[in-house]
């Protein structure tokens, strides 16, 4: 096993202009883990409950992720619910109700924890910390983290930059972070806190990654129609994690188009409620979008 994802997994009810949908599967494990299963053997550590349903486990089967980690509880699978504006770029919770995951307390099997890379998906500072606690010295951390651990769990999340080598979160999370509209100066600062490695995510408009090498702007693919954004953010570090961990010759080689391929990922993502549209995807659709993206940024 190649990655390790730790996340929550969940049951999302997404309401859009267009339809809705109800407890469809989800999560940030859930959308990371299968897209970095497209290029590299992954282990999932998360908690569900006795609701969860058994095509979801299928879904998560179907493409190889290994299922060891994922812990089976009595209760309640952790439910959210949201509903999308006409413009797709703003959302507003409906209903999140925690369920099993108020008490989840992650246990790695003994072979998860040699995994060489981890990606402590969204999910509390706390916990990511705690699965960080049982890794034996992992060649490349990755963090994602949100606005609500910036305002409610920012000390456990600054022990957390110190022990990483890459945070991602968006562009509003990172000036929240800091303290400064300045996307260059928040990411000047990001890094005095830790990680080598910043990557904003700027939705519809692409990325930014900040590293030894400095800056690269990467675009997010357009889209004709985009059906449901949900989870395309994971998919994004998810896709990248797998390419970094799938790839030869180091992070510094290899991160650039990491980038590129986790926005790739995503862009599928947004074609279809939940993981419909990345649950039927194949590599090769991955690798041709790829070069269409690149055919569109190169002079």
């Amino acid at each position: 096993m190649s990655v390790l994802v730790l996340g929550t997994t969940a049951l999302d009810s997404i309401k859009t202009p267009q339809r809705e949908n109800p407890r469809l599967l989800g999560g940030s494990a859930s959308h990371a883990a299968v897209a970095a299963s497209f290029v590299a053997p992954v282990g999932l550590v998360g908690v569900v409950g006795t609701d969860f349903p058994s095509a979801c486990w299928r879904l998560y089967e179907r493409h190889g992720i290994d299922l060891r980690g994922l812990q089976r509880m009595d209760g309640k699978t952790f439910h959210w619910a949201g509903e999308y504006m006409a413009d797709m770029n703003q959302r507003r919770t409906l209903k999140t109700e925690l369920g099993v995951l108020e008490k989840f307390s992650p246990v790695l099997p003994p072979d998860y924890r040699a995994t060489p890379y981890v990606l402590l998906a969204n999910i509390s500072p706390a916990l990511q910390l705690q699965v960080l606690e049982q890794m034996r010295r992992p060649r490349f951390v990755v963090a994602d983290t949100m606005d609500l651990w910036i305002n409610i769990a920012l000390q456990d999340l600054l022990k957390l930059l110190k022990r990483i080598d890459a945070l991602v979160l968006n562009d509003s999370e990172a000036q929240s972070l800091t303290k400064t509209d300045n996307l260059r100066i928040a990411l000047e600062r990001i890094h005095r806190m830790g990680p080598r490695w910043v990557i904003i995510k700027k939705g519809s408009h692409g990325s930014m990654l900040s590293g030894p090498d400095g800056l690269f702007l990467a675009p997010a693919y357009p889209l004709h129609k985009v059906v449901d954004p949900t989870g395309a953010g994971d998919s994004f570090v998810g896709g990248l994690v797998g390419w970094l961990a799938s790839n030869k010759g180091g992070v510094a080689r290899n991160i650039r188009r990491a980038v590129i391929f986790g926005s790739v990922v995503a862009s599928f993502c947004c074609e279809g409620f939940g993981l419909q549209r990345t649950d039927r995807l194949t590599l090769s659709e991955i690798e041709k979008r790829m070069s269409e993206l690149e055919r569109m940024c190169r002079f």
